[in-house]
């Protein structure tokens, strides 16, 4: 008999579904036999991309955001779920045009992780790149604001906690040091 090497399904109860995120109460059983009987899961359909555009100055394009859990506005990077039948970076260029205006070029796939993997199976991709033109205006029912930084204009931001996204803030300091 093989031991297993990852956690084993016993009993799922849906709690909640949608097109964007379910959630569940599962009894999962670990591969050392220790049993959870109510372990909640957070769980997405669709993979999610954030995207680091920057111009041939070195300046990045942010999106001002108003999110409702925290109650607050804030600048972040463009973000937001693959699309069935679309690659990384097909959305990458997607969410770029959408929530920015900008077109974008020199695509580069940075990290794939998952933020919240005690919790949620999310799977969350980040794309750096070149920001081109305006073709088109912003999303105005999503973003509030499009903005430019520099480097330490963002850095002065995360020391003010301006910036709170853990996405936004994951994706700079990894694409700052890798």
């Amino acid at each position: 008999m093989t031991t297993p090497i990852e956690p084993e399904l016993l009993v799922r109860n849906t709690i909640y579904q949608s097109h964007w995120v379910n959630l569940f109460v599962d009894k999962v059983r670990f591969p050392n036999g220790h049993v959870i009987e109510q372990h909640h899961l957070l769980s997405f359909d669709h993979e999610a991309v954030m995207v680091i555009p920057c111009d041939a100055h070195g300046r990045y394009v942010m999106v001002k955001i108003c999110r409702y859990p925290t109650k607050r506005a804030e600048w972040e990077f463009p973000a937001g779920s693959i699309e069935p039948g679309e690659n990384i970076i097909e959305a990458a260029k997607r969410e770029t045009l959408e929530e920015t205006g900008h077109t974008s070029t020199n695509h580069e796939i940075l990290y794939t992780y998952h933020p919240m993997n005690g919790i949620a199976d999310q799977v969350f991709h980040i794309v750096r790149c070149r920001a081109g033109d305006v073709v088109r205006p912003f999303d105005q029912d999503e973003i509030s604001d499009v903005g430019w930084f520099g480097e330490q204009e963002i850095w002065q931001m995360i020391r003010n906690q301006k910036i709170r996204d853990g996405y936004t803030l994951t994706a700079f300091l990894l694409h700052q040091h890798l």
